[in-house]
């Protein structure tokens, strides 16, 4: 029996959202707590690294809060392109079709994605929207971690910049040496996977969809999606959530540079990797490792330490291990990948630098 319009309208709300299943009522603290759980853990790091300074030191607080600033802008545009690329493949349903190109040959694939990593204008972190859908889609792990491994050693503007620098032939070999980091950072993924070692190795945010359709036959996609009202908004969506995913990690990951900037003098590095150490090589690796130097900033220092007699197969091993194991490129990887996987990225970080200037120390 239905009841009458006036009993349902006289039930409390109380009485609806407690025996009816209604949402229950929304409060400061709710809201607080949604928020807080929004941030997450780069936005309170951040947090509480600035509360820290501004008790500790507030000159320096103030520095490294415009040293933030200033670094996210002028990443600011490459973002922007990239969150806008990886979007618009999302609203136009061509990201199956990208996963297609990365998951048809094991062995294919994984070169494609080296080359593809190492000849593509994206900033290393700023590709970390694009990477993340492709894992969504379905792509496999080996081509993806090839991709990551050799986007932040090249692309075209820092091959410019390099060859400018520190001449044609080291931008040369430093691009060979991405591509080959690129394809043992694969082909390493590849063996662990098929052994079973890297099953269940993403986190949540990067897991493949469950109704992934997966490579195979997928539609064809469809360019002007801004003609189509339901794909306009899947764009907005999407480049939304990539926009806040990655601007809050680069926020925290420049404010952790600011601290190294700041705190890790320069006369530390020139020390360990002169010409006078033998070990020059493995520290280079070691040193570059932990350190932020993106392809840009690097030039600069490196073409100064060569200068003062620090040989070029040295300079390479440490641009390479900086490039691939930055601040930025590697707290946008561990964003996505579990400690099994963000592991791997590392190793495969520092072998590869260290066999790459070990191989031209030896053919010079």
């Amino acid at each position: 029996m239905t009841p009458p319009e006036s009993a349902v309208d006289s039930v409390s709300p109380a009485f609806t959202s407690c025996c009816a299943g209604g949402p229950p009522p929304v409060t400061l603290a709710s809201r607080l707590r949604h928020l807080a759980a929004e941030a997450g853990a780069p936005v309170w790091g951040l947090v509480a690294i600035l509360a820290l300074l501004a008790v500790t030191t507030e000159q320096q607080a103030a520095a490294s809060a415009l040293f933030t600033i200033d670094a996210f802008i002028n990443i600011l545009p490459f973002i922007l392109a990239s969150v806008a690329i990886a979007a618009g493949l999302k609203a136009a349903g061509a990201d199956n079709l990208v996963a297609s190109a990365f998951s048809a040959r094991p062995a294919t694939a994984i070169v494609m994605a080296s080359l593809f990593g190492a000849l593509s204008p994206f900033c290393s972190c700023g590709v970390v929207p694009l990477v993340a859908s492709l894992l969504v889609a379905g792509v496999p792990i080996a081509p993806v971690l090839a991709f990551c491994i050799a986007s932040p050693i090249m692309d075209p503007e820092i091959f410019i910049l390099t060859a400018a620098g520190l001449g044609l032939e080291f931008a040369v070999i430093k691009t060979i040496a991405g591509i080959g980091m690129g394809m043992l950072a694969g082909f390493a993924a590849l063996a662990m996977s098929s052994a079973g070692l890297l099953a269940d190795a993403l986190k949540p945010i990067a897991k493949p969809s469950c109704c992934a359709r997966g490579p195979e036959t997928p539609p064809p996609p469809v360019w002007r999606f801004w003609q189509s009202a339901d794909r306009r908004g899947q764009f907005v969506s999407a480049a939304r959530t990539n926009f806040i995913f990655l601007g809050r990690w680069l926020l925290f990951a420049f404010m952790l540079e600011s601290l190294m900037v700041a705190y890790v003098p320069d006369t530390l590095v020139a020390s360990w990797l002169g010409t006078d150490n033998s070990m020059a090589l493995p520290l280079a690796v070691i040193t570059g490792v932990p350190a932020y130097l993106n392809g840009y900033a690097a030039i600069p220092l490196v073409r100064s330490l060569i200068d003062l007699g620090m040989p070029a197969s040295t300079g390479l091993a440490f641009m390479l291990a900086a490039s691939v194991t930055s601040i930025p490129a590697a707290i946008a990887i561990f964003s996505l990948a579990k400690t099994r996987l963000f592991a791997l990225y590392l190793a495969v970080g520092g072998a590869g630098a260290f066999l790459a200037g070990l191989t031209w120390q030896l053919a010079g």
